[in-house]
Order: structure tokens, then C-alpha cells, then sequence
């Protein structure tokens, strides 16, 4: 790891960080984004600066709309899907449980999807 900034979860912060790393003598190969909003805006400042697509790594998490159609264009390289459905479910199971009184694990996890141009079909909507 090279660096470590906020983003602010936004696009414009993702370009704005993106912009001001470009600016400097600082070398990376790959850009990991706690959204894909904020990994579009890296993009977005990495295309600007002419900088190939294919000489760094992009990734974020939500696999949202944006996200799916720049993986698609080359752009972005892998994503994570967010499961809400089994999220929802799983709180209703948590809810019914407590409320029966049964004993739950102190957390339930429902485990990330990993989402790449290989699979990425599978999550367009």
C-alpha cells in the first residue's frame, strides 16, 4: 500500500484523490475503492491523465449499474456484490430467533459476491 485517503464515498472524491496521487512521483498499479463510486471517480481522473486502463488494477464494491458498464468497457477489473435479498432474509431470521429467544452468533455474515468480467453478466439488471 502506497497510500490511504477518504474519498468521501463519492465520485468526485475518487477523482479528486485520483488527481492530486497523479500529480505526484507516486508509483501504483492498483487502485482498491471501499465503493464503486469512488473507484469510477479514480477512473475517470486515470483516463484524463492518459494513463492505459490495462497498466492498473480497479476495484471496488457494490457492483452497481456504473460499475457493471465500465467492466464492461475495460475499465474496471472486479467488484463485489452486496447480497440485500439475503441480507433482508437473514435479519428476519435473526428478528424471529430473538424473538423466540433462541441464542444467535454475534454476527451473521452473508459472504460478498466476487464480480469480474468473467461473471459479470450474472449481475446486470
Amino acid at each position: 500500500m502506497v497510500d490511504k485517503q477518504v474519498g468521501k464515498w463519492t465520485r468526485t472524491g475518487g477523482n479528486n484523490l485520483m488527481t492530486n496521487w497523479l500529480s505526484t512521483s507516486l508509483t501504483f498499479d492498483a487502485v482498491l475503492a471501499n465503493n464503486d463510486e469512488m473507484a469510477l471517480g479514480a477512473i475517470q481522473a486515470l483516463k484524463a491523465s492518459g494513463r492505459p486502463m490495462d497498466s492498473v488494477v480497479v476495484a471496488g464494491i457494490d457492483a452497481t449499474v456504473d460499475a457493471l458498464a465500465a467492466m464492461k468497457a475495460g475499465d474496471f477489473d472486479v467488484t463485489v456484490f452486496q447480497d440485500a435479498v439475503a441480507q433482508g432474509k437473514e435479519a428476519v431470521i435473526a428478528a424471529v430467533k430473538l424473538a423466540r429467544g433462541e441464542k444467535l452468533p454475534n454476527r451473521v455474515l452473508i459472504p460478498y459476491q466476487l464480480v469480474t468480467p468473467a461473471n459479470m453478466n450474472q449481475f446486470v439488471k
